[in-house]
């Protein structure tokens, strides 16, 4: 078995393509995130902050969760199980998509599929990973998914 960086996350090496995650943690969303989220980001869209009008004036009839929110803790509750404490840089995102509406109260579990890797060409010591995350409410229905490219810290020699 592969030996994962003291804070828990994987080294370069050890990531293998097709390898699918499925992440320990998962999330109920509520209210207050997304308060809070959406005045942090100063996104004064109704949708996610405004009961009233969501009731009277959209087709979901209460707020929905910010997806920006949706996309930031897709990606953080895979953190634990994959990159914490070996990931140098975020290199990009692409191919963001939300199918299917998340409410306040849904609870979110995510998988990652490891969609390949290579060698970096300017540095020795990293490499570069690219990642399917996958984001699901409590009845499997998908919310959102982001492909990720990451760089990546190898295994340092002993």
């Amino acid at each position: 078995m592969a030996k994962t960086h003291k804070r828990g996350g994987m080294y370069f090496e050890d990531f293998i393509a097709g390898e699918v995650v499925e992440h320990r943690l998962t999330r109920t969303v509520t209210q207050m995130d997304n308060m809070l989220f959406s005045n942090m980001t100063l996104n004064p869209q109704p949708l996610h902050i405004d009961a009233h009008f969501c009731e009277t004036e959209t087709q979901w009839g209460k707020p929905l969760m910010n997806s920006l929110f949706t996309l930031g803790l897709m990606i953080g509750i895979s953190v634990n199980d994959l990159t914490v404490g070996t990931t140098i840089a975020n290199l990009g995102m692409r191919d963001v998509k939300f199918p299917n509406p998340l409410f306040e109260g849904d609870t979110v579990h995510c998988s990652t599929l490891i969609l390949g890797k290579r060698e970096s060409k300017s540095r020795n010591d990293a490499g570069i990973v690219d990642f399917l995350h996958k984001a699901f409410k409590q009845d499997g229905t998908l919310v959102a998914e982001c492909n990720r490219q990451a760089f990546m810290l190898k295994r340092p020699i002993e």
